[in-house]
């Protein structure tokens, strides 16, 4: 599995990236090495993802392949409906994916990513991406 890298607030140099490798791949360059990229854009955006509950939950699954979401509550000792709320968000932006789930059976929670990449460069900073609730 890849590592996701995780921007703020870059879409424009995200959008001349995007147009960079469709131009290198109509000239017919190799293009395997394409990391995947989400972005967010704010910093409270942010937040969400990284929050300590969220990141639990991605430690949890890892480290012990959860068969339910359910199985998945018991592990951070938290409610199911707390969990799937959390879970359904993070797969809403592709950093897990559910398994199964057919009518009577349950939904297992996989990581998509081997980890996370955060990139935030300050030093581009425009002062119009949102503050992070402390």
């Amino acid at each position: 599995m890849p590592t996701l890298k995780v921007t703020v607030g870059e879409r424009d140099r995200l959008d001349q990236r995007t147009r960079s490798r469709i131009k290198a791949a109509q000239e017919g360059e190799d293009l395997d090495d394409a990391q995947p990229v989400l972005n967010f854009g704010s910093y409270a955006e942010l937040s969400r993802l990284l929050s300590p509950k969220n990141l639990e939950l991605l430690e949890a699954i890892s480290e012990h392949e959860p068969e339910s979401i359910r199985e998945a509550a018991e592990l951070v000792d938290r409610d199911y409906k707390q969990v799937h709320r959390n879970l359904s968000e993070l797969d809403d932006i592709g950093v897990i994916e559910f398994e199964g789930g057919g009518a009577g059976h349950a939904k297992k929670p996989k990581l998509t990513y081997d980890g996370l990449e955060i990139d935030i460069p300050f030093a581009r900073s425009n002062g119009d991406i949102g503050a992070a609730a402390p």
